[in-house]
C-alpha cells in the first residue's frame, strides 16, 4: 500500500459509514441527558506508574485478520480480571472489523473506562460517541487538520470525555501540546505505510512534559517492551495484537505489568 494510500483509504470509508447512519447533531444534543454516566480515564491513567489499555481487536490493516473474537464481552472481561485498566474496543468496521455493538456490550459488562478507537473525522462522531459511553476518545493528529483537532478536542472534554491525542512524529507532538493535550499516544506504526519503527518511542517519548500521561501504542508484546518504554517516560502502553493471539489474556497482560 503506497504511503499516501493507508490513512487516507480508512477515513474514506469512515466518512462514508458516518454518512449513512448520521442523525441531526440537534437529535443527538437532545440525547445527552440520557447518555452514560462516564469514567474518569485520565485519573486511571495518572494513578500509577505503568498503565494498561488492552484492546479489542479482530484485524488491522497491516496484519489482516488477528482473531475471531466471537464473545468481545467474555475477552474484555478477561482483560479487567488480568488487570488492565482501561479497554479499547475498535469501531471502525472495514479495515478493523469493528463494531459500535462491540463497544456498547463491552462497557455495559465490564467496570473500567472504555477507549473507543476509531478514526474520528466528524462533530457527529464525538456526539455518538458520548452516547455510547466513550470515556476515552481517540483523536489522530495525521487525520485531522489544526482547527479540526481544536474543535474536536475542545467538544469532547466539554462533553466529559478525556481524549487521547495519536502522534507519529515529533512535529506532530508539538501540536498536541499546543491544543492543550492532557494524553498523548505516541504510536509507532506510520500510518501511512503501516510500518513499524520503534525508535520513534525514543524520538517522542522523552521530550513530553512530566505531567502528560504518555502512552506507547504498537510493538508492544513483551515485558521487556514495557521496561523499555518506562525507561523513556511512558506511563501507559496500548496493547492488541499480542492480546488478542494470546490464548490466556489474564497471564499475558501479568506477565507484561510484572504482576
Amino acid at each position: 500500500m503506497s504511503e499516501s494510500n493507508a490513512l487516507t483509504a480508512i477515513i474514506e470509508g469512515v466518512l462514508e459509514d458516518v454518512a449513512n447512519r448520521s442523525l441531526p447533531i440537534s437529535e443527538l444534543q437532545d440525547n445527552l441527558a440520557t447518555a452514560p454516566q462516564l469514567r474518569d480515564a485520565h485519573k486511571v491513567l495518572s494513578s500509577k506508574d505503568m498503565s494498561l489499555i488492552a484492546e479489542v481487536k479482530r484485524s488491522s490493516p497491516s496484519k489482516g485478520d488477528l482473531a475471531n473474537i466471537s464473545d468481545p464481552i467474555s475477552l474484555a472481561k478477561s482483560y479487567e480480571i488480568g488487570g488492565a485498566d482501561i479497554v479499547s474496543v475498535l469501531t471502525e468496521s472495514r479495515k478493523f472489523k469493528g463494531s459500535i455493538t462491540d463497544l456498547t456490550s463491552v462497557r455495559q459488562s465490564i467496570n473500567l473506562p472504555v477507549l473507543r478507537k476509531d478514526f474520528i473525522v466528524t462533530e457527529y462522531q464525538i456526539f455518538e460517541s458520548r452516547l455510547l459511553g466513550s470515556d476515552l476518545l481517540l483523536l489522530i493528529v495525521a487525520g485531522l487538520n489544526k482547527k479540526q483537532l481544536i474543535d474536536y478536542h475542545q467538544l469532547a472534554t466539554e462533553l466529559g470525555m478525556s481524549v487521547l491525542i495519536e502522534v507519529h512524529t515529533v512535529a506532530e507532538s508539538e501540536i498536541a501540546l499546543d491544543i492543550g493535550a492532557k494524553i498523548i499516544g505516541v504510536n509507532c506504526r506510520n500510518l501511512k505505510t503501516l510500518e513499524v519503527d520503534k525508535n520513534t518511542f525514543e524520538l517522542i517519548l522523552p521530550i513530553l512534559p512530566q505531567s502528560i500521561v504518555k502512552v506507547a501504542e504498537s510493538g508492544i508484546s513483551a515485558r521487556s517492551d514495557v521496561e523499555r518504554v518506562a525507561q523513556l517516560g511512558a506511563n501507559a502502553v496500548l496493547v492488541g495484537e499480542t492480546l488478542v493471539k494470546s490464548s490466556n489474556p489474564v497471564h499475558t497482560i501479568k506477565d507484561l505489568l510484572n504482576q
